[in-house]
């Protein structure tokens, strides 16, 4: 379980830094066949969301971040509705972690 004080510290883009790199585990695991390990990662990065979206500094982006949640769930159930792949989604939070990075 996440420490949610200690994750409402982080900016936004650091948030979304970690959900990417939740993210690109899954997509590694996807990789390599290992649904199991795939989908743990899925679970922390559904986690993380979640915590992120309770973000009360973050109420304007909550429609945002429900349809990033839908998709990553989407992909965690293989479900298949939407037509992004998880490296999409990978690139869209790690875009977050790179504008975080430069303003440190």
């Amino acid at each position: 379980m996440i420490d949610r004080e200690r994750w409402y510290k982080f900016s936004l883009c650091e948030q979304m830094g970690h959900i990417g790199g939740e993210i690109t585990r899954a997509r590694m695991w996807e990789d390599k066949k290992d649904n199991i390990s795939r989908n743990r990662a899925l679970e922390r990065a559904l986690d993380l969301i979640d915590s992120t979206k309770d973000d009360t500094r973050l109420h304007e982006r909550l429609k945002e971040l429900c349809y990033l949640r839908e998709l990553v769930a989407d992909k965690y159930i293989d479900a298949s509705d939407y037509e992004v792949s998880l490296k999409d989604l990978e690139k869209y939070c790690l875009d977050f972690a790179l504008v975080a990075n430069k303003n440190k």
